[in-house]
């Protein structure tokens, strides 16, 4: 058997391929939209994709299914009655897969979405009986899948299907069985999961708290809060009910003179300005949102700007455009339009008008604490960091809600904005300067930087 986990990074995505090199043929289970890599994977190990599995409706990114299909001429498979427009062969539970040598048996585990299966693998060269199980967002490691996707109104029916698929579908596998979730750390289907990206039933079955409740008490757990849910996730999941549009059909992205954003931003496009915190700080276009790379790019990007956005970039250089291309295109962000040529400095040379983003030191920030010269400082961390660490001074107003209500201050009043490096810091601070608030400063470094220099925080 042929096994391989492909990451993709940011996102917390995990897909597979599996195949048989003796008899040349592999499936590949819930793929990323840039599907390359599952292509030249195959090609170096003399296999060609027959079957392409979906474990559920994915939220969090734009199925690769319809660009392998179209590459591979390989079927689609999901639950039967699954709710979506394309073809595909519907499973049902029981159903077995025969790949040369591997096997691959369906179960039916409803929960985290209401059409969610798991695989059963078996190396029959090995073993008759199965060796691991692709467990979907169902099962993670250290974590389970949420059950809040599908609606308030199939929550209490969720939350009693994914305790069964949990506990007596997952529960009874033998214990040396090899779990392999469909994401790990970054993904936002779940609320805390291991940065280790396999497990076994065993191992869970005795460190992951969720699977040692009575079900009164995972009831209970479940009714609590789950992590924000982005923009994008409501436009992902009809992306994928109705089937992603391939690559090749999305807009020509282009470059574009300073001429061409200024017209494209006055008629209503989103300037995205990729480069780090110092030096969007340092010189941006007004109304541009400061989204860097970084490990969860494409879940803030995801937070900000609404999916159906025309986009227009500002990056270091070509490549950082390009990759960023691939990060939206994985949340299905299509409506590119191209990118300022030439950076910053096009535009600066253009004569068009320009803002800058003040990074304020720790020492400053701490002067002006100290003297009481400050009016609005705000902590954009989660209620979690905010417990564990703080600034005495600071108003904690966390990111995901300050992007659904400006905070009700007047636009000329001052505010500072921390985080815990600086990253979310300047999303803050660039989406307040894009609703018009005139004088925005991030703390550079964010708490990070301000626990190095010694500065004083109050713990619980």
């Amino acid at each position: 058997m042929y096994f391989k986990q492909v990451t993709a990074e940011g996102l917390g995505c995990l897909s597979y391929l599996i195949g048989c090199p003796a008899a040349q043929t592999a499936c590949v289970v819930d793929p990323k939209r840039d599907v390359q890599d599952y292509i030249d994977i195959a090609r170096e190990n003399g296999m060609q994709i027959t079957h392409i599995f979906e474990t559920h409706i994915h939220a969090d990114h734009v199925s690769g299914n319809m660009e392998l299909r179209s590459r591979t001429g390989a079927d689609i498979y999901l639950l039967k009655d699954s709710p979506v427009d394309y073809q595909f062969k519907g499973v049902e539970e029981g159903d077995r897969f025969e790949i040369g040598n591997v096997r691959l048996e369906i179960i039916k585990t409803p929960g985290h979405t209401p059409h969610s299966i798991s695989i059963l693998v078996t190396d029959k060269t090995r073993s008759d009986s199965p060796w691991l199980v692709l467990t979907g967002d169902c099962l993670f490691v250290g974590d389970i899948g949420r059950p809040d996707l599908a609606g308030k109104e199939l929550i209490d029916e969720q939350v009693a299907n994914l305790f069964d698929s949990l506990y007596n579908k997952l529960g009874r596998l033998p214990e040396s069985m090899e779990v392999f979730p469909a994401h790990g750390q970054g993904s936002l289907c779940g609320k805390g999961m291991s940065a280790k990206s396999n497990s076994t039933i065993g191992f869970e079955k005795l460190n992951n708290s969720f699977l040692n409740l009575s079900k009164d008490d995972f009831v209970k757990t479940m009714s609590a809060t789950f992590p924000e849910r982005p923009k994008s996730f409501t436009h992902i999941i009809e992306t994928n009910k109705i089937g992603p549009p391939l690559l090749e059909r999305c807009p020509v992205t282009r470059d574009l003179s300073p001429l061409q954003v200024k017209d494209y931003l006055e008629r209503g496009a989103v300037l995205l300005d990729t480069r780090d915190n110092a030096s969007f700080g340092g010189v941006h276009i007004p109304g541009s949102i400061n989204i860097g790379f970084a490990k969860q790019t494409a879940n803030w990007i995801g937070m900000v700007i609404e999916p159906g956005a025309e986009l227009i970039m500002v990056t270091a250089d070509e490549q950082k455009y390009d990759a960023m291309c691939v990060e939206l295109h994985r949340i299905g962000y299509d409506n590119i339009i191209g990118y300022l040529y030439g950076g910053i400095t096009s535009w600066q040379e253009a004569g068009y008008p320009i803002s800058q983003l003040w990074q304020i030191s720790t020492a400053k920030l701490n002067d002006k604490l100290n003297a009481g010269h400050y009016k609005h400082f705000l902590d954009v961390r989660t209620t979690d960091e905010w417990n564990l660490f703080r600034i005495k001074e600071a108003e904690h107003y966390p990111l995901a809600e300050l992007l659904k209500k400006a905070p009700d201050i007047s636009k000329d009043e001052e505010i500072i904005v921390t985080c815990g490096v600086g990253y979310r810091g300047n999303i803050a601070a660039s989406f307040l300067q894009s609703k018009g608030f005139e004088h925005v400063h991030s703390l550079a470094g964010g708490m990070k930087a301000w626990i190095n220099a010694g500065c004083p925080i109050v713990q619980e």
